[in-house]
């Protein structure tokens, strides 16, 4: 459910940046909500566990896509060759080793790890 909001996000530029910060009660918005719950409940979570979840999901996946979207329109605060020449081996070993990934603007990859580390800490709190 976190790739479907992505990619309805992604669909509409500055889609995220809209969407952030609304507490909508549209249907659209609800039935989101309701049925990202509902696979929780399913699988054994309880309604307050759940609903963090899915507020950890989604903001999850709208901040990411809030990045996404700021760089791919070139807003993003630091550009990646900005980025590299900023960060020397010397003063941020462990930074510059990380650089190449941090810099690369893959947003699927990042993307998938972020929900992969979501999906798996929360299996450790299913019931």
């Amino acid at each position: 459910m976190a790739r479907v909001l992505r990619a309805a996000l992604l669909r509409h530029r500055d889609g995220a940046r809209v969407f952030a910060g609304t507490h909508s009660t549209g249907g659209n918005t609800l039935g989101f909500a309701a049925a990202l719950i509902g696979a929780l409940r399913e699988a054994g979570f309880g309604a307050s566990d759940a609903a963090r979840a899915m507020l950890a999901v989604v903001n999850f996946t709208l901040g990411h896509t809030l990045e996404e979207q700021a760089a791919l329109a070139g807003e993003a605060p630091a550009d990646p060759e900005r980025l590299r020449l900023a960060v020397t081996e010397s003063a941020f070993p462990h930074l510059a080793a990380a650089v190449p990934v941090i810099a690369d603007g893959d947003f699927d990859a990042h993307f998938e790890f972020g929900l992969r580390l979501l999906v798996n800490g929360l299996r450790t709190l299913e019931k």
